[in-house]
């Protein structure tokens, strides 16, 4: 038997405002092509289907345009989780239909553990695999609310209600496991020893840990974990993985390897996770350094060979002095190279806030015309000439500006 194991889709999510669909499609398309290629029996999908609740029209085609596709592969059984993006009644809502086509989804949890534990069943109607299929589990779920608790006394409480949850489930799959079935559980949860490209939100408390490597019950051959977006195994414990998500979703995950697992089964045991490196449909990529340094990178990255989909590049530009119209200068250098530059950002070096406030004179003492001299400055406008033209068209606008009123 083989297992995919994938997670943090994300469809939907928008980078800076640019629409990304044409890069999910492509993704979900390659996924498709490695269940066809590699004969998956079992998808697990563990949370953050979609990047909101209410995502847009053509996210959900995607979504369902997979699933109708994954019934014409080798591929038995799905089983997805919601995350903490997605809306539980969103996901549910087909969840009886698409049963039938033994496609399991729990958007969110229930009152009754027994209903994230599945048993997928092969053409005989034998147990050949258990799934703890936890989905991401809110404050309700856990029931560790109080008034007046203190956020230590509640990360105490949330540890254990997740804890307890899973040991649930692994007592409810015993019977399973000793019949020797394998056993997998999944979440949607921040494990302590988790690296993030970028600070993630922790999904239930601050920026501490939810649950411990050791946590997991021992019963579970393997631990299918969503939410953080690199790849990784969770502490030294080689059954605990998250997936990361499928494609980068910001221009901190651009050195990510972006990847699936696919767990071989045999004999009832696992006898090797193998990594599945996504390939890069769209490149992100960042470029710091001076002005004239980031241009002549800009010139190198546009030289190299053409990719599928247009490059998105931001820049960080190091700055001594205000250079007007940054952006305008930099969007026309690259006006006729294969890339789209996104994004301009200014680093300029750090003045303490006391030695900014050692200068600031009272405004009581300043007019109008000195206080935007002193704003010119404050920015880095240090040459006569510049704070001339600047002083002269803020002269002009002040007339217009007296013109209009009367």
């Amino acid at each position: 038997m083989k297992i995919l194991h994938t997670s943090d889709w994300h469809l939907g999510q928008r980078l800076l405002q640019l629409d990304r669909h044409e890069e999910f499609r492509l993704a979900l398309e390659w996924l498709l092509e490695v269940i066809r290629d590699e004969k998956i029996d079992v998808l697990l999908v563990a949370g953050d289907i979609f990047d909101i609740g209410n995502p847009p029209n053509q996210s959900r085609q995607l979504y369902y345009n997979f699933l109708r596709q994954i019934l014409q592969t080798d591929c038995r059984h799905v089983v997805i989780t919601g995350g903490n993006h997605d809306s539980p009644a969103m996901l549910n809502a087909p969840r009886e239909l698409l049963e039938g086509f033994n496609i399991h989804v729990l958007g969110a949890a229930t009152d009754n553990p027994e209903d994230e534990l599945i048993v997928l069943r092969d053409s005989n109607n034998k147990a050949e695999l258990v799934v703890a299929a936890v989905p991401f589990l809110r404050d309700r779920d856990l029931r560790i609310s109080r008034v007046g608790e203190s956020s230590q006394s509640r990360q105490e409480r949330l540890q254990n209600g997740l804890t307890e949850h899973y040991e649930q489930l692994a007592a409810l799959a015993k019977p399973y496991h000793q019949q020797g079935i394998p056993t997998i559980a999944m979440g949607h949860l921040y494990a302590k020893g988790a690296v993030a490209a970028e600070r993630q939100d922790n999904i239930y408390v601050g920026n501490r840990e939810n649950m411990e490597a050791g946590q997991f019950p021992t019963l579970f051959d393997y631990v299918a974990l969503g939410h953080i977006h690199r790849a990784q195994t969770v502490g030294n414990a080689e059954h605990i993985r998250y997936c990361g998500s499928l494609i980068p979703l910001s221009f901190s995950e651009t050195q990510d390897d972006k990847q699936v697992w696919i767990l071989h089964i045999e004999d009832n045991s696992i006898k090797e996770i193998e990594k599945k490196s996504v390939p890069t449909f769209r490149r992100l990529k960042t470029i710091h350094g001076s002005l004239e340094k980031v241009q002549q990178s800009l010139e190198r990255f546009a030289a190299k060979p053409d990719r599928l989909l247009t490059p998105w590049v931001e820049v960080v530009v190091e700055v001594e002095d205000f250079v007007p119209q940054l952006d305008q200068v930099l969007q026309e250098f690259c006006a006729d190279m294969p890339l789209e530059l996104v994004k301009v950002r200014v680093n300029r070096p750090y003045v303490p806030i006391s030695a900014q406030l050692d200068d600031t004179p009272d405004l009581e003492e300043l007019d109008v015309e000195e206080v935007f001299l002193q704003k010119c400055r404050s920015v880095g406008v240090q040459e006569e000439e510049q704070l001339e033209a600047l002083v002269d068209t803020f002269r002009e606008l002040q007339n217009w500006m007296q013109e209009q009123d009367k």
